[in-house]
């Protein structure tokens, strides 16, 4: 396990519930989109975010926290990043990261504050120019959770499509609606050529991954942090 010393340069509400955590390392911090830290809270106590940022822009490490006061996973961690300026940070973690060298069109598809993990590929497919198609989607329960809207409904293009889907929207919301994945299985009857990165409750997860292997997928080009600690078929 790698640690890295980090100053707590900023902690700044994106909505009532979530919080984006900016940390500088001391040292130069690489890591592939798509992994994971874990903030040390004491020598048995780690705590992982995935990292919300891209590595092509490494200066900062961002973290995009979310959870209520209820939840003492992530109300500990804030409480430790307010009361220290200096933390301590193990990682980079994961082995649902970007893939090299892969050309197919890719879905990324989050649930809630899981779209850190896919905010932080998003950012890099943007960056290095994608040659294929991505395709972000975003399940949110309403519209109160979501934060960015406007920065990633600028970046639609024939290239990048952006699909929030709201599962209990107001009545002036003119976008998605429903599930997050029975909107991408409507979106592709067939999955076949696509890779699918995923983030979000394991419940949601896990049953993504039935339903889009069922939908033709490779079980070979899902990737997800969750599959490391679920027993896959």
């Amino acid at each position: 396990m790698i640690l890295h010393q980090c100053e707590v340069v900023e902690i700044r509400p994106l909505t009532d519930f979530v919080q984006s955590v900016k940390l500088k390392p001391a040292q130069p911090f690489a890591f592939t989109a798509g992994q994971y830290i874990e903030l040390i809270l004491s020598e048995s106590d780690k705590r992982a975010f995935s990292i919300a940022n891209s590595p092509v822009d490494n200066q900062y490490i961002e973290l995009q926290i979310g959870g209520s006061v209820h939840d003492d996973y992530t109300s500990a961690a804030i409480q430790h990043l307010q009361e220290n300026k200096q933390v301590t940070i193990a990682g980079p973690s994961g082995d649902a990261g970007l893939r090299a060298n892969k050309n197919q069109p890719i879905i990324l598809m989050a649930g809630g504050t899981g779209f850190s993990y896919a905010r932080s590929i998003a950012l890099t497919l943007l960056a290095n120019q994608f040659a294929a198609p991505v395709y972000l989607y975003w399940g949110l329960r309403n519209q109160a959770a979501a934060y960015e809207l406007e920065f990633w409904q600028q970046h639609n293009s024939e290239q990048f499509k952006f699909i929030p889907v709201i599962e209990n929207p107001n009545d002036d919301w003119s976008g998605r609606t429903g599930n997050v994945i029975d909107a991408v299985l409507a979106d592709f009857p067939s999955m076949q050529n696509y890779q699918v990165y995923s983030a979000g409750r394991f419940e949601m997860v896990g049953k993504a991954r039935k339903a889009f292997l069922n939908q033709g997928l490779n079980k070979d080009n899902i990737f997800a942090d969750a599959f490391a600690f679920m027993d896959l078929d």
